[in-house]
């Protein structure tokens, strides 16, 4: 396990500002979303709005992704590919968005309402957000990565969700996927030690179903095996001194 991927100020100076451009990035998407916009519109603005802020979309070409961004709608957890696909009142869209400054990664994720959807799905997207918080809260030099593992694990469970466990956090740094891996479920006092230095994508995927998944044929976009509804959050985070500092 390498892990320590912040290796001088320059890098962590970098990779803040790829943090600020996804910040920056997803205030404008979730700004712009609305029934009847297209992912593919949704995917040129993110690029555009990435490259004006002087960043590389940390995606595209990727294992060969063709987009900048991921767009997942509904029953779709992750890796969703930009088409001329209309968004629909009601749906719920997860958007996954990377950006690369100076050769450092910066990953994000958030899940949003399409106009009006039900309690459930209010609360599926709420507590998606709040389990990603509380996996951010054990993170500090001395912990254990199933620390985080544990604590978005046993809040989701505990209110009846399924988590993904075909898909996990990860490592970054000068690749956007690196060790260790960051899983969503599993014991605590497990796993790799936390230190000073590591950056980390921490990236809960629950479902209002079962936690199983498949891929669909396009071999990219992973649903929901039973079809239920799905919600993704992701930050990276460096961890300091002081605990996890939040880039994105």
């Amino acid at each position: 396990m390498s892990g320590i991927t912040i290796k001088s100020s320059s890098e962590l100076s970098s990779m803040r500002n790829a943090g600020q451009i996804l910040k920056d990035a997803k205030k404008i998407l979730f700004n712009i979303v609305e029934p009847g916009i297209t992912t593919i519109e949704l995917d040129n603005i993110a690029e555009s709005t990435i490259r004006k802020s002087g960043g590389i979309p940390g995606f595209k070409g990727l294992y060969g992704f063709p987009a900048t961004i991921c767009t997942s709608i509904n029953e779709e957890i992750v890796h969703g590919i930009p088409s001329d696909r209309a968004i629909n009142e009601g749906d719920i869209l997860s958007i996954d968005i990377g950006a690369i400054v100076d050769g450092m990664n910066a990953d994000s994720a958030f899940t949003m309402a399409v106009g009006k959807i039900g309690q459930d799905e209010i609360r599926l997207i709420e507590n998606t957000k709040k389990s990603l918080d509380l996996g951010i809260e054990q993170v500090k030099a001395g912990a254990r990565v199933g620390d985080i593992s544990f604590a978005i694990q046993s809040y989701a469970e505990g209110l009846g969700y399924g988590v993904v466990k075909q898909y996990v956090g990860h490592g970054i740094g000068r690749e956007l996927h690196e060790d260790p891996q960051i899983p969503n479920f599993g014991p605590a006092d497990r796993g790799p030690i936390l230190k000073t230095g590591m950056a980390l994508a921490i990236e809960p995927m629950l479902n209002l179903g079962h936690w199983d998944t498949e891929l669909k044929l396009d071999g990219w976009t992973v649903v929901t095996a039973d079809g239920s509804l799905s919600a993704h959050f992701e930050d990276t985070i460096v961890i300091t001194e002081n605990g996890a500092e939040i880039l994105t």
